[in-house]
């Protein structure tokens, strides 16, 4: 949907929730912006401005609102009406920031030039990379204010301000308070435990958590992650440090409650960053089933289980082992071995109940040893052979992996066929149009007879075709939930 004048007008008008996160209004008077959902009283539109992200509405002079807080809105997609190169880079800046070389540093990563870098972040977000980085780090650094009891030194290091002075000129420069002033404003949240921390990460209905957590129950592996009573709880690893997280959803509030169990408050910004990314918090569905709901085999699931999402991991190693796994056998023979190369080779971890193992680095399954594995010994050469890539450097799953080399690498890995490096492409990288070409499920859905049709079939669904796959899996013809 393009967000022309009228229709922001509009949306403004109305306090549409569908359009909330997508564009934001500046307020000439008060010198304020809001999200499109703003309770506070409504503004001329002689008076209003309109601005596609947060980044460009502070770049025009604006502070954010205090009422409707726009740290809080849903994310936007990366991929949302931006070509690859700047998807790419908000990716990265989501996850590293700009802090080790900058805007120049970033470019070189993308291979463009950081002239021109510029000038695709100006024509398609309204703001510079550094601005969006800028806007980024302030919201998280207000959503620790509000949402925990940290030190400020210590929101300011997590938020990536460096010292203290930064950041309390960073909040006085922005909102015209101190930082000690603004979490006097906020409500009151429970007290938390030691290195415990809880996030409200919100997202646009609708949102399909039963069909979200029954697809990853199929695939938790046992003992690092546990599914069930709504809840879904994970042992997790950054840089050595072992901690846990359990997601829940608050659908009343339309959020995802995210509980963080973590030593090092540095970690948290990109921790939460993930937990958006797994669980494709920044969909926007209703774009998504507008482009679907024309081919007839879509239309019924769509109408009948609106709000599936497409997956994510937490690790885009730790997938595409458990896609190796899944090769040919079922999804609960594939986790059954996961469980096993888990309590082998991963380190014990008892963070929660029924999560005992961190998964496995790379490194360790690199000397993975066929007699313990269990398991074909071609398989278990295909998994050493993509972990020693792994640790060469040769395959990546960061945030500036470019998806056709992604799948380019892993296909030259001998036992990996262009299904699974696809499926690694979808829930890995967050690729909406990846497609796990000739899925036997997918042609017996539509009564194919080979991966050429399919892959003729899929051509109407672009540019979201991970998610018609998801629908095909997961959603029966008459509306039930088909066996995942």
């Amino acid at each position: 949907m393009e967000l022309s004048q009228q229709v922001c007008s509009r949306a403004r008008l109305t306090r549409d929730a569908r359009f909330d996160g997508k564009f934001f209004i500046g307020v000439l008077s008060t010198k304020i912006y809001c999200r499109p959902i703003c309770p506070a009283r409504t503004a001329r539109e002689s008076n209003v401005r309109y601005y596609p992200t947060a980044a460009a509405a502070a770049e025009a002079g604006f502070r954010p609102c205090l009422r409707c807080r726009p740290e809080c809105s849903p994310g936007t997609p990366a991929w949302l009406g931006t070509p690859s190169t700047v998807s790419r880079a908000l990716r990265l800046i989501s996850e590293y920031g700009l802090d080790d070389g900058g805007v120049e540093s970033l470019a070189d990563a993308l291979g463009v030039g950081s002239r021109h870098l510029r000038r695709l972040f100006l024509q398609h977000l309204g703001a510079s990379p550094s601005a969006v980085a800028k806007t980024q780090r302030l919201q998280f650094a207000k959503k620790l204010i509000d949402e925990t009891q940290l030190q400020m030194q210590e929101i300011a290091l997590a938020a990536g301000y460096g010292c203290v002075r930064r950041f309390n000129a960073a909040f006085r420069d922005t909102y015209k308070r101190t930082p000690s002033q603004i979490r006097k404003l906020a409500k009151k949240s429970d007290p938390q435990a030691a290195n415990q921390y809880v996030f409200r990460l919100r997202y646009r209905q609708p949102f399909h958590w039963e069909g979200m957590l029954a697809f990853l129950a199929l695939r938790a592996t046992p003992g690092v992650e546990v599914v069930g009573d709504g809840h879904y709880r994970r042992t997790i690893a950054i840089e050595g440090e072992r901690g846990s997280i359990e997601v829940s959803c608050d659908a009343a509030d339309n959020a995802l409650v995210a509980r963080v169990q973590f030593g090092n408050p540095r970690s948290l910004f990109s921790i939460i960053e993930r937990i958006r990314a797994m669980f494709d918090l920044n969909a926007d569905w209703l774009a998504i089933a507008r482009s679907l709901k024309a081919d007839a085999a879509l239309e019924e699931r769509l109408a009948s289980e609106p709000g599936l999402r497409v997956p994510g991991c937490w690790d885009g190693f730790e997938l595409a082992v458990r896609a190796i796994l899944g090769q040919q056998v079922s999804v609960k023979g594939a986790t059954t071995l996961a469980g096993r190369i888990a309590a082998q080779y991963g380190e014990p971890f008892h963070a929660a109940k029924g999560l005992t193992h961190v998964f496995p680095t790379a490194k360790s399954l690199a000397q993975m040893k066929v007699t313990n594995a269990g398991m074909p010994t071609s398989r278990v050469e295909t998994i050493r052979k993509l972990a020693q890539a792994v640790c060469d450097g040769r395959i990546a799953f960061t945030a500036d992996t470019d998806a056709d080399d992604l799948r380019q690498r892993l296909c030259s890995i001998p036992g990996i066929g262009p299904w699974t490096a696809q499926y690694v492409a979808m829930r890995a990288l967050g690729q909406p149009d990846a497609f796990p070409t000739g899925d036997l499920g997918l042609l017996k859905a539509l009564e194919l007879r080979s991966a050429r049709e399919l892959e003729q079939r899929s051509e109407a669904w672009r540019p979201w075709r991970a998610y018609a796959a998801m629908y095909m899996w997961c959603v029966s013809p008459s509306g039930n939930s088909a066996p995942l």
